[in-house]
């Protein structure tokens, strides 16, 4: 499995003063149980992650939304209806993973990364999550992490957490571009299977240094180069 998906940016604060958006959110992930949505941010702001048609359906979702809720509002008339579509439309978001929010001050950062490429990065190469003078904070929300960079203490300016963003963004854009991963299913779902597994995955983990083993309830998944997780994946298996 490559990383084909896209990370978007969608801006919900064109719809705050017709509804509630935490409905709304609840609304679009009913409407596209394809796409991860990371958390709501105060300012409207939602990652959401997924394939393209995925996202095209979500947006035209929304476009269909405004105009609703446009023809609800006699007040507004049809300037409301035209300033949401424009705004949607520029948020409409088939952006890639390198876009990033960045507050009034240039003091704070987000980026949103793939959650598996983020364990990855943690794993592997820690040093694109650490720099001085900052404070780099993640939530991870199903496939979604988002991560935080903030100046501490006001030592940092917005040109720092800046480079520091991009360091982060260029190290995933690589890792997106020669990882794959693999799922390895439970046959069954007991304690002692899972076990068994993960003891045959520790075990063949110095053969593979470049692997990353990430264990779940039902699953086992496994990140990496194509040829080092299909053959470990096969390994497994036997």
């Amino acid at each position: 499995q490559a990383f084909l998906c896209v990370t978007s940016i969608l801006n919900l604060a064109v719809f705050k003063d017709l509804l509630v958006l935490e409905d709304l959110v609840e609304k679009m992930r009913k409407q596209s149980p394809a796409l991860s949505f990371g958390p709501l941010q105060p300012d409207g702001l939602i990652a959401v992650q997924g394939s393209f048609p995925a996202l095209q359906g979500l947006r035209d979702f929304l476009l269909s939304e405004a105009e609703s809720l446009s023809e609800k509002d006699k007040r507004e008339g049809s300037e409301s209806l035209q300033r949401l579509r424009r705004r949607l439309q520029e948020h409409r978001g088939v952006r890639e993973v390198r876009n990033s929010l960045q507050d009034a001050h240039g003091e704070k950062e987000v980026v949103i990364l793939d959650t598996d490429i983020y364990h990855y990065m943690k794993h592997f190469h820690p040093r694109a999550l650490q720099a001085s003078d900052v404070v780099i904070s993640g939530v991870t929300n199903g496939e979604i992490t988002t991560l935080c960079v903030e100046n501490a203490g006001g030592k940092a300016d917005g040109a720092h957490t800046l480079r520091v963003k991009k360091k982060i963004e260029n190290c995933s854009v690589k890792l997106l571009k020669s990882l794959h991963k693999e799922r390895i299913c439970f046959k069954e779902h007991g304690r002692g299977e899972r076990q068994r597994y993960r003891q045959v995955c520790e075990r063949l983990k110095p053969l593979y240094p470049g692997v990353l083993i990430i264990p779940y309830d039902t699953h086992i998944d496994v990140v990496g180069t194509a040829a080092d997780v299909f053959e470990f994946a096969e390994e497994v298996r036997s």
